[in-house]
């Protein structure tokens, strides 16, 4: 019988997500709070909210994304993810709730 073999711990430090996603009625925010570069962004909604659609976006430390978000009751049935890129190509995906 084999032992199972784990993979090295990494002593790299976690990637911190850099966003602010400010929250208004309609009218949402989502800002570069980290020090790089973002490439692609785009902000996708599940559930029964409606949004224009927008072009991936390039966002520079300090740049927000202006978001127009209508629905009932976001908070409850409705999430966004955000998927961008880092200067290195490496795709991120962060789950947002209203």
């Amino acid at each position: 019988m084999t032992r199972p073999r784990l993979a090295a711990v990494s002593t790299e430090s976690a990637y911190r997500v850099p966003w602010a996603f400010e929250r208004g009625t309609g009218l949402f925010s989502l800002r570069n709070l980290g020090q790089e570069s973002l490439h692609g962004v785009t902000f996708a909604l599940y559930g029964p909210g409606l949004m224009p659609a927008t072009a991936p976006a390039t966002l520079q430390p300090g740049d927000a994304l202006e978001l127009v978000i209508a629905g009932d009751d976001l908070a409850r049935a409705t999430i966004g993810v955000v998927r961008w890129f880092r200067p290195d190509g490496l795709e991120y995906l962060w789950r947002v709730s209203f």
